[in-house]
């Protein structure tokens, strides 16, 4: 097709103007200009509920979830494609999208049913080739493989070696380091806690994985010295990059705003509120809760304790382990100071945090603590476990406090310092809120990783005809 000129010219002392139409020269060279092509991750994260609405509290549907979708969200922001690849079962569709440029990519193995993340790697091989097939069908290129979990990593693996592209492992939570922790707890039960958690199996998947993957993610400095001190892997195979937060939904309010929020959620105004949520499984403490609480509660009449904890059966009442909670409330005689129910919708969780006076992380093992950094971001000043990564990186006393939540006394009279002195809390709230926002936001979280596959592989280039 020719192109339009316009021409202007003097006659007579008048301007004339004429358009006329100029043909296409096709032995003239086309100008060529280089367009720089959205480039695709793969982010695996095999069990659990993973879903564009999540549905926290269900099954092995937590905190990895939050991670994966918002690192995912961040990166699309910063000029990627991201596929989410995940498992199917029961009713979920094979494709749903998250967002523009972020969608999940479900595979089905293992039948229709829900598999434990501890036995789900049996059938992992089964989910691979199914990823394998889709990719190519589809012509899909990666530029990197970012697994989240060990089952996820034996899957990535398989596909970064197929594919020959570079696999980056998230743990999140590390074999030996649990195992250690629960054998502290359940001395006399280690055959059923094998049974339960697979930790030999783990382990030894584990220890391969992390020698084989391209780089390894710790989330915290105590992560750090395990890759280092009990999986023998270099400082050059793991870096440490923590886990992030949505601070558009998590920060601090005013005071007149926070007891709009306890109205709201009908609490009273007049006595303290102690809260933590959280999956309803052992390893979260919810129990040890109670135990510090306890002490609590002989010591102050005008506190009490709120737990919205998410079940792992269906029938949440029928919850062995909820069933424990209730009666550990009761031989304590706290039913009237503590207020237990289920999860709560994801939307409801930045209130949760700004209607309490203090947050606590009450874990037996928690590699991290997501919603101690979601409590502390909204202000609300937090007790965070010794038996964990969290504690390292913050300031006793400055952005939060520490105990160990295996030693009731302690964990109950660090909780009453928190309650008793405002002193304490109003510091808690302003540097813990300031201290997380420096370090834990997703999009300093998304530009650590995406460095450490920077120069592997140069910008994909295509030349676009002009």
């Amino acid at each position: 097709m020719g192109s339009i000129r316009l021409k202007v010219a003097e006659e007579g002392g008048k301007l004339m103007v004429s358009f006329y139409i100029m043909e296409e020269d096709s032995t003239k060279p086309k100008r060529r200009r280089r367009v720089r092509v959205r480039e695709r991750i793969a982010m695996i994260s095999t069990h659990g509920y993973v879903a564009a609405e999540a549905p926290l509290g269900l099954p092995d549907t937590g905190g990895q979830v939050v991670y994966v979708l918002e690192l995912s969200k961040k990166l699309a922001q910063l000029g990627y494609k991201v596929d989410i690849w995940t498992r199917c079962f029961e009713d979920q569709p094979e494709i749903e999208e998250v967002e523009e440029n972020v969608r999940i990519i479900r595979m089905k193995c293992g039948g229709r049913d829900f598999i434990p993340k501890e036995y789900l790697y049996k059938k992992l091989p089964e989910w691979t080739e199914n990823a394998l097939r889709f990719i190519k069908a589809r012509r899909l290129k990666y530029e990197f493989i970012n697994s989240h979990y060990w089952d996820a990593g034996l899957a990535g693996q398989h596909l970064s070696e197929v594919l020959s592209v570079p696999h980056i492992h998230t743990p999140h939570s590390i074999g030996i380091w649990k195992k250690r922790e629960m054998e502290k707890d359940f001395t006399g039960d280690r055959a059923k806690l094998e049974e339960t958690y697979n930790f030999e199996r783990r382990i030894h998947h584990e220890t391969t994985l992390y020698r084989e993957c391209d780089m390894v993610i710790a989330t915290s400095p105590m992560q750090l010295d395990m890759f280092y001190g009990d999986y023998g892997l270099s400082r050059e195979k793991v870096r440490m990059i923590p886990p992030g937060y949505d601070d558009n939904r998590f920060f601090p309010v005013s005071d007149a705003t926070k007891m709009a929020i306890r109205e709201d959620f009908n609490l009273p105004q007049d006595r303290k509120v102690v809260s933590s949520i959280g999956r309803l499984s052992r390893n979260k403490g919810f129990d040890l809760l109670v135990d510090a609480f306890a002490v609590v509660a002989d010591r102050a009449d005008d506190v009490l304790l709120r737990l919205a904890v998410g079940s792992q059966n269906e029938a949440v009442t029928e919850d062995p382990l909820r069933q424990e909670l209730e009666a550990k409330i009761g031989e304590y005689g706290l039913e009237d100071r503590v207020i237990l129910t289920d999860s709560l919708p994801d939307e409801e969780m930045p209130d949760f945090y700004r209607a309490a006076d203090v947050f606590c992380l009450p874990s037996r093992y928690e590699p991290f603590g997501m919603t101690a950094i979601e409590a502390m971001a909204c202000g609300t000043p937090t007790v965070v476990t010794t038996h964990g990564g969290l504690y390292r990186t913050l300031t006793y006393g400055t952005d939060a406090l520490f105990a160990d939540t295996f030693d009731k006394v302690d964990f109950g009279i660090t909780i009453l310092k928190a309650i008793r002195y405002k002193k304490i809390r109003d510091r808690m709230a302003t540097e813990g809120a300031h201290t997380v926002r420096s370090l834990f936001t997703w999009t300093g979280i998304a530009q650590q990783i995406l460095k450490l596959v920077e120069g592997r592989k140069t910008p994909s280039i295509v030349v676009s005809d002009e």
